[in-house]
């Protein structure tokens, strides 16, 4: 079933409110093997200039999978979770943000692409994520979503 351009761009997708917590950005700099302790003790933090640990970069976007059904969206677009997969993601940075912060995420879809006679449509969606209404950062993710009825 082919998405609707209009319906996706018109689909109100719900904020996220998040408190960023040292003990995740800790776990996350491990995770992601990041050696530089900027990112896991406060005092080196701090030595570097930091009001407390920095948010490593992409963790942003482990942060929007915190919404109460973070592929929500999909579904009221008729999408079948069996037929996505994840293309790309990228994040355009205008502050830092730091452990002990409130950041509050607005997703929204901007855009519907259709390849291949459309058997591939690209969902284009960003997040502005912001700290007391000023923005910290833009989040930008590319989810395909294969049509088998339009299949060659």
């Amino acid at each position: 079933m082919a998405i609707d351009v209009e319906q996706a761009k018109a689909l109100e997708l719900a904020p996220n409110t998040v408190k960023v917590e040292r003990g995740r950005l800790r776990f996350f700099a491990k995770a992601i093997g990041e050696t530089d302790p900027v990112y896991s003790d406060t005092d080196a933090a701090k030595r570097a200039g930091h009001s407390d640990l920095p948010v490593p970069p992409t963790f942003l976007f482990s942060m929007e999978l915190e919404s109460p059904d973070p592929f929500g969206y999909l579904a009221d677009l008729g999408v079948d979770l069996r037929r996505v997969l994840h293309g790309e993601q990228s994040f355009t940075y205008h502050s830092m943000a730091h452990a002990g912060e409130t950041l509050t995420l607005q997703p929204r879809i901007v855009d519907v692409l259709s390849k291949k006679g459309g058997a591939m449509e690209f969902l284009l969606k960003r997040t502005d994520i912001t700290r007391d209404g000023e923005l910290v950062a833009e989040a930008t993710s590319t989810i395909i979503v294969r049509n088998p009825e339009m299949a060659e």
